[in-house]
């Protein structure tokens, strides 16, 4: 398969409702917030996560679509099966550590693990632990997400109405757990991703890689439910592509063609729905053409 002849940028919505799209377990597992400006921040790692996620459902981890930073993943046992399919060995352990002298054997081992793993040729990865595979930079990359507006992150009581074990039960003629869970009312999220030609020419990131990069970022939400993310929704997802491999306008200036605001921007209550919400585009520069695959 072939290397993708063009360079992207998109912009990514997605909204939550009553849940908590990515808490931080520095704080209690709080939804993410810029202390400055109070609005919700959602990290490029766990919006990856969601892509490894739906492409590990979607192609069962069949080669080349395997996962290499799957859930409970052991990262050293994917490097060895690179070494054990290419027929390299050492006589000392700690001589794994080390790619090999050969520059030829150690592009194989690199190659074969980009050639193998959807998520290693998509985002990269640093293989360099135990069984030493290299390090890659991936073609794709995304930034935070930052909600549209400040949040307000709510805490909520619930309680348990069963104990962990007998001795906990005994003599209780209340059994009942207290807890705490934490949502946001409402937040419309919107994150800026890259997909460079030149370094997917280095992983052989392809077009078909590429078309299910854009499917899984269509999709996750729906198979990352759970009872902190019962209501998220890919809103939008907009697409610039370049003519070019090293692309024919700035990324910032194509992102500021995403105008997203408040329909009623006079109206003081929070938005509480996407419907609260207007998004246009500006026309794009000569050589950059616009996709609009979620409207």
């Amino acid at each position: 398969m072939s290397a993708i002849p063009s360079r992207y940028e998109f912009v990514y919505l997605f909204d939550v409702t009553n849940g908590n799209p990515n808490g931080d377990p520095d704080a209690g597992n709080l939804p993410r917030l810029d202390p400055e400006t109070n609005q919700g921040l959602v990290t490029d790692v766990c919006l990856k996560r969601k892509v490894r996620n739906f492409v590990q459902m979607e192609k069962d981890g069949a080669p080349p679509f395997g996962i290499y930073m799957a859930e409970r993943a052991i990262l050293n046992n994917q490097h060895k099966k690179a070494y054990e399919a290419l027929g390299i060995s050492y006589e000392k352990k700690e001589d794994y550590k080390k790619l090999p002298k050969d520059e030829a054997k150690a592009r194989e081992l690199t190659t074969w693990m980009c050639r193998n793993f959807y998520d290693v040729r998509t985002f990269g990865a640093v293989m360099s632990t135990g069984y030493n595979a290299g390090q890659v930079r991936g073609p794709v990359q995304l930034a935070f997400a930052r909600s549209i507006e400040p949040v307000v992150p709510l805490e909520i009581s619930i309680t348990r109405m069963a104990a962990t074990t007998e001795e906990d039960a005994a003599g209780k003629g209340d059994i009942r757990t207290m807890g705490r869970k934490h949502i946001i009312p409402y937040g419309l999220y919107r994150a800026h991703g890259f997909v460079s030609a030149k370094l997917a020419e280095r992983t052989g990131f392809s077009e078909e890689d590429l078309e299910l990069f854009w499917y899984a970022l269509q999709n996750m939400l729906d198979h990352d439910r759970s009872a902190a993310r019962g209501e998220m929704a890919a809103r939008r997802l907009i697409v610039f592509r370049h003519a070019s491999a090293l692309g024919n306008a700035p990324a910032h200036k194509l992102f500021d063609l995403v105008d997203v605001r408040r329909k009623n921007e006079a109206d003081p209550a929070p938005a509480r729905s996407y419907g609260d919400y207007e998004v246009s585009v500006g026309p794009a520069p000569d050589g950059v053409e616009v996709l609009e695959l979620i409207q």
